[in-house]
């Protein structure tokens, strides 16, 4: 699967070690992160993989700040992005199976990185569940493409 991954200043660290986690797993992920610790505006990172996954460039994506907050906020603000913020394994899983989230969010100041391999693991082995979940993402889309 190909995966893109972003971070701020905050998620530098936690980034690379993600990173490497997934690679070992034999995917291909493309790093639209800061590449250091200097500190930076996570918008722009947001917005980057938000914009990678929805033209299909990566298949789904995983952002990193300091809290997981504003950068997730950032990647929903680009159509056709459902980004959830999950600091725990079992909102990861059910957002993938409910939500379909194609982008998941955490924070590198709010979990270690053990528990930011369990979310990542997690919402990589869930499945939409469709069926009323589908119907309540087309009413996300509507609401998106003005037609709600």
């Amino acid at each position: 699967m190909k995966i893109a991954i972003g971070n701020d200043h905050a998620g530098f660290d936690m980034k690379l070690e993600i990173k490497a986690m997934l690679e070992e797993l034999g995917h291909e992920v493309v790093d639209y992160g800061h590449h250091n610790s200097e500190s930076c505006d996570w918008p722009v990172y947001g917005r980057i993989v938000g914009e990678a996954v929805a033209s299909g460039e990566c298949e789904c994506g995983v952002l990193i700040c300091g809290t997981g907050i504003g950068i997730s906020l950032a990647a929903n603000k680009v159509k056709g992005i459902r980004c959830a913020h999950c600091n725990d394994p079992l909102s990861a899983k059910l957002t993938k199976q409910h939500n379909n989230a194609n982008i998941i969010a955490f924070g590198a100041r709010i979990i270690g990185i053990e528990t930011a391999k369990a979310v990542v693991n997690e919402w990589l082995n869930a499945e939409f569940l469709g069926g009323k979940y589908q119907r309540r993402i087309d009413m996300l889309s509507a609401y998106e493409n003005g037609e709600a």
